[in-house]
């Protein structure tokens, strides 16, 4: 039976909470202390419901090059992730556009982890029943948030690499079945495309104001889903120079080189060319060691002494770096400083990358780290890791994507497996054209006055 639907915020808002009335966004930052409480959903932004962005400008004593690594932290978004922002954009869209309603159906959210827990927790304010496909060997930390959340678990075999499986589970069992399950498929469905370009992308543009030369050079993000490297569409469309920066695993090249290993690098590296990713406005491709990013987050965890007594970190700094990474988001700062290096850029230089969650989700992945290193790491490691892994990021496996064909071949790579679930190789082929991307970007004009319109008046 349906039920009234559990208002939440526009796209508009979601860039801009400023645009929400003032007694209203103070109620909606104090709801903060009730994480159960539903106006937590219009605390779905990069700026804690405020005008600043969170971000984070690494110290050139740790990242070892001139330009300024700006990161900007998701570990604030409801659920504790930034992948709440487009599970909740995918169902506000269903029931926006579609009339969905709490009790219609049971939500299906396809995962290795964040999105999934995003999509328990979204539910969860909104009312429904939620489903979470996940691989059976990601950290117990994220079963543990998605059944937090009233989530129910479908597992399938293996790790990050095998999220094929899942996808498969996903369209088999619940997108078969659209009457009695709706899924929020991040891998394909645009609203996730949607959400990064206007949200995380206008993000992206405000965190560099005051730092260095005010632009962005390069942005650097290690697609799950890819659907964050959509807000390199909207730092193109404000500096067309600046270079989109993909990153893998090196244990599982997919984009690379076909690769299909294992990797330990949990939410990125899927085995795949995900439908909502524009590959044509990617330019540089660079892949990353999954234990380089295991060691990283350990230094950042367990070594704040390290990084100032040793790297000459400034002690404040270090100690705010300290709980904000895991590892895809020491991926993504590897690659920035990767990035940073490769262009050759300097101190009025920005290269912006995200951090997708926080290290509140990793700890028995530090606790496999120390079974691997015969327990925990020395000072003299800690050192050894950050001056390998931070510092000696070096230039080798990188592919400069706007040359030899490579866009045609990942264009390729996306047709022949995403025709096997069903979609036509001519819209496939649409998503060749900049002009695809930019309609799919403009119906949020079309969207958001209906989102306003199924809430009703704000609460």
């Amino acid at each position: 039976m349906s039920r009234a639907i559990v208002p939440g915020p526009t796209y508009a808002e979601m860039r801009n909470p400023m645009l929400l009335p003032a007694a209203f966004r103070q109620r909606v930052i104090a709801a903060r202390a009730d994480e159960t409480n539903p106006l937590n959903l219009f605390n779905i932004n990069w700026k804690n419901t405020g005008e600043e962005v969170e971000k984070i400008v690494l110290p050139k004593e740790l990242t070892g090059v001139q330009a300024n690594i700006v990161v900007l932290s998701g570990r604030n978004f409801p659920s504790g992730s930034m992948k709440v922002g487009p599970a909740y954009a995918t169902l506000a869209e269903h029931e926006a556009l579609e009339g969905l309603r709490p009790g219609d159906r049971i939500v299906i959210g396809p995962s290795t982890g964040n999105f999934g827990i995003g999509t328990a927790y979204v539910s969860m304010l909104k009312g429904y029943k939620a489903i979470v496909v996940m691989p059976d060997n990601m950290s117990k930390e994220r079963y543990e948030r998605i059944r937090k959340y009233k989530g129910e678990l479908d597992l399938t075999p293996g790790t990050e690499s095998d999220v094929i499986l899942t996808l498969e589970r996903t369209h088999s069992e619940y997108v078969s079945k659209p009457d009695k399950y709706v899924t929020l498929a991040q891998f394909e469905l645009l609203p996730n495309y949607r959400f990064h370009r206007h949200v995380t992308g206008k993000a992206a543009l405000d965190a560099v104001k005051g730092i260095g030369n005010g632009r962005i050079a390069a942005f650097a993000s290690a697609p799950g889903s890819a659907g964050t490297l959509a807000a390199g569409d909207a730092i193109k469309a404000v500096y067309p120079e600046a270079k989109i920066v993909a990153l893998e695993p090196r244990e599982c090249s997919t984009l690379y080189n076909g690769g299909q290993g294992q990797h330990r690098i949990e939410g990125i590296g899927d085995k795949m060319v995900t439908l909502i990713h524009n590959v044509f406005n990617t330019d540089l491709l660079m892949l990353i060691h999954d234990e380089d990013t295991v060691r990283g987050m350990e230094v950042i965890q367990s070594g704040t002494h390290v990084l100032v007594d040793r790297l000459g970190v400034p002690s404040d700094v270090a100690c705010q770096l300290y709980g904000k990474f895991g590892p895809s988001c020491i991926c993504n700062i590897i690659g920035a400083i990767k990035t940073a290096k490769y262009l050759g850029l300097g101190p009025e230089d920005n290269v912006v990358t995200i951090a997708t969650d926080s290290y509140d989700r990793y700890p028995s992945v530090s606790e496999a780290l120390y079974e691997r290193n015969g327990g925990k790491p020395t000072d003299d490691q800690l050192e050894m890791w950050a001056k390998s892994v931070f510092l000696g990021a070096t230039l080798g496996e990188i592919i400069d994507l706007n040359t030899g064909g490579h866009h045609e071949r990942l264009q390729q790579m996306k047709l022949d497996l995403w025709t096997k679930f069903g979609y036509s190789p001519d819209f496939i082929q649409r998503m060749a054209d900049q002009e695809f991307w930019d309609a799919e970007y403009e119906k949020i004009k079309e969207i958001d006055p209906l989102i306003a319109e199924a809430r009703g008046s704000l609460p």
